[in-house]
């Protein structure tokens, strides 16, 4: 049994790049590529090389297996680094919270400020309010003990 298989022309294929790098720019003049491949790229991959698979010669099930274990493995490291980002925003407010009613020393450019912690915002960059001013936590170099 012969498969059809349609071929373009070199012309036809210059054409079809052209609209499809056209038509990609005007849905979205903003956007800028990436270098990095995410899962959902890697989901899309995954579905295309399915959905073009030679039905007489499929996939192996061992390249299928692979190919699932990598976007899992994937799946897994983003959910990971999520949780980190967590983690790290809480210890870091944590830390914070504990100078409160401490004094610190706080570097502002050339400057060096010292004062007592007296109110600290929490969030992903928690702020500390020395001497009537807030500063980054990231600005605190030293913590005195009382």
């Amino acid at each position: 049994m012969e498969v059809f298989r349609p071929t373009m022309s070199a012309e036809e294929r210059v054409q079809l790049d052209q609209f499809v790098h056209d038509f990609n720019r005007d849905l979205n003049p903003t956007r800028q590529p990436s270098q990095n491949l995410g899962k959902d790229d890697f989901l899309k991959i995954l579905i295309t090389q399915l959905s073009y698979q030679d039905p007489m010669a499929p996939m192996e099930d061992k390249e299928f297996i692979a190919q699932m274990a990598q976007f899992s493995t994937l799946e897994q490291m983003t959910s990971m680094a999520k949780d980190f980002a967590k983690l790290t925003s809480m210890i870091t407010g944590s830390e914070a919270t504990s100078a409160l009613g401490k004094n610190v020393e706080l570097a502002e450019g050339e400057r060096t400020i010292q004062g007592s912690v007296q109110a600290v915002s929490r969030g992903e960059v928690p702020q500390v309010l020395v001497n009537g001013s807030y500063y980054d936590w990231d600005q605190v170099v030293k913590v005195f003990s009382e």
